[in-house]
Parts: structure tokens; C-alpha cells; sequence
């Protein structure tokens, strides 16, 4: 380390040590868009594994109530 960086005479706040100014706030949209297309993508690849998924939680609740009857 240098001198310099020991000096303490930084020109930003302490909580800030960033070599790139802070941006305002603005929507983001574009990842929004993003995010529902994986999300859609998600559901058209899962939901034919539904109906299965059902069927062993029907299993799995059935077997639960025959083995505490």
C-alpha cells in the first residue's frame, strides 16, 4: 500500500469507497421482462410433471392415514 491510501484525505464518505458515481434510482423494466419470461418458461416446463407430482402427494397422504388408522 502507498502512502496516499493511509493518508485518510478521501473525498468520500466512509460508507462509500467506489470508484463510479452512485446512479439514481429508475425502474428496470428490461429485467422485469426478463423475469417473467424465465417464469413462464419455468411453468410450461413443469407443468406436465403436475399431474404427477398430485398423485404422489395423494399417495403420500393416503398411506399417512392408513398407517395411523
Amino acid at each position: 500500500m502507498s502512502d496516499a491510501d493511509d493518508a485518510g484525505d478521501s473525498r468520500l464518505p466512509d460508507g462509500l469507497r467506489t470508484v463510479t458515481p452512485p446512479s439514481g434510482t429508475h425502474p428496470d423494466a428490461e429485467m422485469g421482462a426478463v423475469g417473467w419470461l424465465i417464469c413462464l418458461g419455468l411453468l410450461v416446463l413443469l407443468l406436465p410433471v403436475l399431474p404427477v407430482l398430485a398423485v404422489l402427494w395423494l399417495v403420500d397422504r393416503a398411506s399417512g392415514a392408513l398407517g395411523r388408522g
